[in-house]
């Protein structure tokens, strides 16, 4: 069993050498301007975008409601050695709506930061959640803060480098990513400390779902009509993270 848990901690790693080695080492990815030109530009009510923005309110609810569950209810089974991770993750989610709501009235890199920026504690947070659940408490407890910093980092490093010309989103789209891809590894490879891991996998399904709308944004709304593909993929990676929480409230410790 050790041989075999060393073995598949050996394949995270190198797996995670490679993806690294990938991004480092192409040229630098400016921001494309026309990211910010969506399909739905409707104004309603006198807000622009009415409805890319008005999308994250899901963010803020599923995000209040987790905060609500974690310390005033006291439902959720959560690793007690993690609890600033859960605070960090569901803080994040909630900042997500302000952030968001706050670029889409006013898509520029400008804005985008403070969309990214709780996007990446969000992230971060559930990562070393994961890790800390299928590999060791001890792991995701000590990468927390170092993967929140790299974190910030990656958003600050591409304004910067936007600012000076030469814009770079290789570390944010690493930061973003990599845990995409290793979550689905420690998932398989790895066994929980707790019952009903469904909660992740329907995450992991709903963000792929998410990026397939946000692709899609503008031949969703030419078939749509009432709404775009980036409005959609807002609420449906909220879904995901409420399933995530559903999921917290369902499941039992099993002793690791």
């Amino acid at each position: 069993m050790k041989d075999q848990q060393l073995f598949f901690k050996i394949l995270v790693a190198f797996s995670v050498l490679i993806v690294m080695a990938v991004f480092l080492f192409i040229n630098p990815i400016a921001q494309d301007l026309s990211y910010h030109n969506f399909a739905d530009t409707r104004e309603i009510l006198s807000i622009s975008n009415f409805w890319n923005v008005l999308s994250n309110v899901p963010y803020f609810i599923v995000g209040l409601w987790a905060l609500h569950k974690l310390h005033i209810k006291k439902s959720l089974t959560l690793l007690s050695e993690m609890n600033l991770a859960y605070i960090f993750l569901f803080v994040g989610v909630t900042l997500v709506s302000f952030g968001s709501g706050y670029y889409h009235l006013h898509p520029n890199n400008e804005t985008l930061v403070w969309d990214r920026l709780p996007m990446t504690i969000a992230f971060m947070a559930l990562f070393s959640v994961i890790l800390s659940e299928f590999v060791a408490v001890r792991v995701g407890k000590k990468l927390l803060f170092p993967l929140l910093v790299l974190g910030f980092a990656s958003v600050l490093y591409w304004y910067v480098t936007e600012l000076s010309g030469h814009g770079d989103l290789r570390y944010y789209a690493l930061v973003q990513f990599l845990p995409i891809l290793m979550i689905p590894l420690l998932l398989l490879l790895f066994s929980s400390s707790h019952s009903h891991i469904r909660g992740y996998w329907l995450l992991l399904i709903c963000y792929l779902l998410a990026k397939v709308f946000e692709h899609f944004d503008a031949e969703i709304y030419d078939l749509l009509v009432v709404i775009s593909g980036h409005s959609l993929k807002h609420m449906v990676s909220a879904l995901g993270l409420y399933f995530l929480l559903s999921s917290f409230e369902k499941r039992e410790a099993l002793g690791k």
